[in-house]
């Protein structure tokens, strides 16, 4: 039986309707991982380090996608709560356009940029070829990556989530398939790694492009619209939050590149790889998660609805702190097997990988918490303190962590400042829940 938003939430229920976007990100974890697993494998370190190093930017170009996406989806989410069917899919054929539009201007200053910004990063000789040319290729799918990654929230707020999954199915089979080919099979190395990316994200925005263009049974479809300057404000603003992550975890991730760089070399630039792309498996559950029950929360605080708000805020943060301490767990006890997949091959850069793998797994525990308090005041309309909370857990504490620390305690300085950060952040967002329960009601 169809799940739809108006409905009342069980945990029973509120697990099913996330299952898709939880799966959706798992799976988009685990071919990101692949494909930095088969570069590690079969390119060679230095390739794999490259990716690394510029892929901040290139997470820094895509992020408008998610803004749209996620700001979106709260004022359409809301919007159909209202009951105005025919206006919410006037704001999302806005969205779409302008993505597209938007989209183009990105990819080529994107690609005019990439020298100066790898350089910046610190990349020379062989390093910086290999930024230019994975940065160069990647940057032609630029466009529809921004629409898949739009399109992995509107999916869930037009009732289609398991669409939503299959499409990264799609992509992310592609994706795979293709590195094998290209990488192990042709022997194309680094070029053959940047193309499947680019097959892969054309695979994964076209189709849901091509489907919302046709007459179809969910709630959204593209078609006429107008310009409301209002609405793409409004979309900015409660997408601020992630659009503010996205950039800040790039930044982030820059400033750790530079530490690591500056400790131990390439080889902590390519530990650092492997952390994040294992943790992004872990952290699609929370991500997942808070993306797929969002737009339940806006369509209940469009109606009113302060009953059901109130239900699914406390059955959510339930939720995330058992996740939290579970995946904690599972992960410190992967540590060894995931480590030796990737950089077996090389000692010294293995000790290097697991010693900080098992350090920030334990950040875990309050990730879950922190994504949902700011996804939760994105549902709410509140783009402002969504992106407050996001700033402050992505931007601020972390990058004073990762500078303070280091001076203190070297390289595990680097690593703990990701427990700090996120330990800071919870104090932030339970000061923020608390603060603003009597104005939305779910407390």
């Amino acid at each position: 039986m169809r799940i739809q938003l108006s409905d009342h939430f069980t945990y029973g229920r509120i697990i099913r309707f996330v299952a898709a976007p939880i799966a959706m990100m798992l799976f988009t974890s685990v071919y990101g991982m692949v494909d930095g697993l088969f570069v590690s494998n079969f390119v060679g370190k230095t390739p794999f380090a490259a990716i690394n190093l510029i892929m901040p930017y290139l997470a820094t170009l895509s992020a408008v996608g998610y803004m749209f996406g996620t700001g979106g989806s709260a004022i359409i989410g809301k919007t159909l709560g209202e009951q105005r069917p025919d206006k919410a899919n006037e704001y999302f054929s806005l969205l779409v356009y302008s993505s597209i539009v938007i989209g183009f201007i990105i990819t080529v200053l994107g690609i005019l940029f990439m020298r100066p910004v790898s350089m910046f990063f610190g990349a020379r000789g062989e390093l910086l070829d290999c930024c230019i040319l994975y940065g160069d290729v990647t940057m032609i799918s630029m466009i529809p990556y921004m629409l898949m990654s739009m399109f992995d929230s509107l999916f869930i707020t037009a009732e289609k989530p398991k669409l939503g999954f299959w499409v990264t199915v799609a992509a992310g089979c592609m994706h795979i398939l293709l590195d094998a080919i290209f990488i192990v099979d042709l022997h194309w190395g680094l070029m053959g790694a940047s193309i499947a990316t680019v097959v892969s994200e054309f695979t994964g925005g076209c189709i849901p492009l091509f489907y919302f263009f046709r007459k179809n049974d969910s709630l959204l479809q593209i078609g006429k619209t107008h310009f409301y300057g209002s609405v793409l404000v409004k979309t900015c603003v409660n997408g601020l939050s992630e659009m503010a992550s996205t950039l800040s975890v790039s930044f982030v991730a820059i400033l750790f590149n530079f530490q690591l760089m500056r400790v131990a070399g390439e080889n902590g630039v390519a530990a650092y790889g492997v952390v994040m792309y294992v943790n992004f498996i872990y952290m699609g559950v929370f991500f997942g998660y808070s993306m797929g029950v969002a737009p339940v929360i806006s369509y209940h605080f469009g109606a009113k609805n302060h009953a059901e708000l109130k239900n699914l805020f406390t059955k959510s943060i339930r939720l995330m702190a058992l996740a939290g301490i579970g995946l904690a767990g599972i992960a410190a006890a992967l540590t060894v097997p995931v480590c030796q997949i990737f950089v077996g091959y090389d000692q010294a850069l293995f000790e290097l990988t697991k010693h900080g793998y098992l350090i920030i797994a334990f950040s875990f525990i309050f990730i879950g918490y922190n994504y949902f308090g700011s996804y939760f005041f994105t549902a709410l309309n509140n783009g402002v303190i969504s992106a407050i909370i996001a700033l402050l857990r992505s931007f601020v504490f972390k990058s004073a962590a990762v500078l303070i620390l280091p001076v203190f305690w070297g390289v595990d300085g680097i690593w703990l400042s990701a427990i700090v950060a996120e330990i800071m952040a919870m104090i932030i967002v339970t000061i923020f829940l608390y603060r603003y329960k009597d104005r939305y009601h779910y407390l």
